[in-house]
């Protein structure tokens, strides 16, 4: 399993809304690489998931990341999704350079397996959350709910919003989630 400290990466900087939208730079600035470049989203609902991050001013690492995975179609098809959706600010809080390797090519199923972290096969709304509940993500591995003074955390992620979708449901988190070893 790849160190904890790698798997921390921001996942949505290339909005690609419009064919002829400038390309954006990478996380940290500088060129995508072409393999994130060149992906081209298939044709969007307009308040899908995929749609929400990629007209969000905070998310754009996450966008990228997803498009470097090539998983935009997994989180745009027609659900029921619930997302746990870091903030470009969720990312900045890993180790400097962990995006950026993480968007590499070579490093495409790890960042996957990070990606389908983020994702429940299933809607999820914060009111029907219980304090211990576990849901199952997207890549087999166990997500913690915790719930206290009416504020509610996925592992140790605090959710600051939850935006509904018409495949599912956004929760807005100010942590990456990482998945556990083994």
């Amino acid at each position: 399993m790849i160190p904890r400290a790698l798997l921390l990466v921001p996942l949505f900087a290339m909005a690609c809304s419009k064919p002829d939208a400038p390309v954006p730079s990478a996380p940290g600035g500088g060129t995508p690489p072409a393999a994130t470049r060149d992906l081209a989203p298939p044709p969007l609902e307009p308040n899908n998931i995929v749609s929400i991050a990629i007209n969000s001013k905070d998310h754009t690492t996450l966008v990228a990341a997803l498009k470097a995975a090539d998983y935009v179609k997994s989180v745009a098809n027609p659900g029921p999704l619930t997302v746990f959706a870091p903030t470009d600010a969720a990312f900045q809080k890993l180790p400097a350079g962990t995006v950026e390797g993480l968007v590499k090519p070579e490093k495409q199923t790890d960042l996957q397996n990070i990606l389908k972290y983020h994702v429940v096969p299933a809607v999820y709304q914060t009111k029907d959350f219980k304090d211990g509940q576990v849901l199952g993500a997207a890549n087999g591995k166990k997500l913690t709910l915790h719930v206290q003074d009416g504020k509610v955390k996925v592992n140790d992620a605090n959710i600051v919003a939850t935006v509904r979708a018409s495949n599912g449901i956004v929760h807005v988190i100010d942590t990456v989630l990482l998945p556990p070893s083994q």
